[in-house]
């Protein structure tokens, strides 16, 4: 069992939290449009990030635990992917300033991790309590992925989320962005901004999103500490990664296929591992550096069977999927 200090626990938060407020102080004290070289720089700040915690992990607590949290982090960045297809149908949607998506980005963010750091605790007491938790968690996964490859040439009906629409219909709205605020006072009145109501579809999003890829993480490790690190980092390099890649994202048709694979993969795994902790020994289990295997070689394969697809038929457009039926204008 891995023994984290309060203090290491601490430090790693006390990172976290001033990375994010770097993030907020330049949204907030310099909208702008972001480049190319600008996403290129903090992108591959994160992954540096991100591999040097990772290496330090590894050095400090042993090279199995340094595995668990790679391989968590790499199936957080992957899942992460297709929430940057959400973020991208939501800016659309709502057509938000190019200089104040930054902001609504950082913002989201803070909300999954928020979540997420909820969803993690919640599942690693469950996970010590009950063990045929893990086979309720791979069930899960295994009907999201079927859910998800059903529905993988469809996008989520953002305008629709009931959130969004109990945002719009029970609060006094106003269609203008003010400045990237998130509230305005018009005619002496305070109305929320359509930023706003942004915000509460990214928070909506990111809560669906937690309920796979915190149960999909805990798949190649019951390690709270690695789950949240992985969850965090991934998710810190998404604002980066939202503009570097925003433009690449369409052409990545088999994304949510891939990312349907994976989740039935690791939800296989949970169940096996729940069966050979309470059925019997015998039942074989899938290692770490397994899984971590497979889901970088499925990422590969989408990814390289994606960009052949897209150059042979320039009009294949990628989707971010649905767990949910097809929507109300396309039944």
């Amino acid at each position: 069992m891995l023994d984290i200090s309060p203090v290491t626990w601490a430090v790693t938060i006390g990172l976290i939290v001033a990375l994010l407020a770097v993030d907020l102080v330049l949204a907030a004290v310099r909208p702008h449009r972001v480049g190319f070289k600008e996403a290129t720089a903090w992108s591959v700040f994160y992954i540096l990030v991100a591999i040097g915690f990772g290496v330090w992990f590894g050095a400090q607590y042993g090279g199995d635990y340094g595995t668990q949290y790679f391989a968590g982090y790499v199936i957080e960045k992957s899942l992460s992917v297709d929430n940057l297809f959400v973020f991208v149908i939501i800016m659309t949607t709502f057509a938000v300033p190019t200089e104040h998506q930054h902001k609504a980005l950082t913002f989201g963010i803070v909300l999954a991790l928020i979540m997420r750091a909820i969803f993690i605790a919640a599942g690693a007491a469950l996970l010590n309590l009950f063990s045929f938790m893990f086979l309720l968690f791979g069930l899960l996964l295994v009907y999201t992925a079927v859910q998800l490859f059903r529905h993988r040439d469809e996008d989520p009906d953002v305008e629709n989320n009931v959130m969004v629409k109990a945002a719009q219909r029970l609060l006094p709205a106003t269609d203008k962005y003010s400045g990237g605020r998130l509230f305005a006072r018009i005619d002496g009145r305070r109305m929320v901004t359509p930023l706003f109501v942004v915000l509460v579809a990214i928070g909506s999003v990111d809560l669906l999103f937690a309920l796979d890829s915190i149960p999909a993480v805990f798949g190649v490790t019951e390690e709270a500490y690695i789950v949240f690190t992985a969850n965090a980092f991934a998710l810190l390099g998404l604002r980066a990664l939202f503009f570097l890649v925003k433009g690449l994202l369409d052409r990545l048709v088999y994304l949510s296929t891939g990312l349907a694979i994976i989740l039935a993969f690791i939800g296989v795994k949970l169940m096996l591992h729940w069966a050979h902790v309470d059925i019997d020994t015998s039942v074989p289990e899938i290692s770490t550096p397994v899984s971590l295997g497979v889901v970088i070689g499925v990422l590969v394969v989408v990814t390289v069977a994606s960009l052949v697809k897209t150059k042979r038929d320039p009009g294949a457009r990628a989707h971010a999927g649905s767990i949910g039926g097809p929507r109300d204008d396309e039944e």
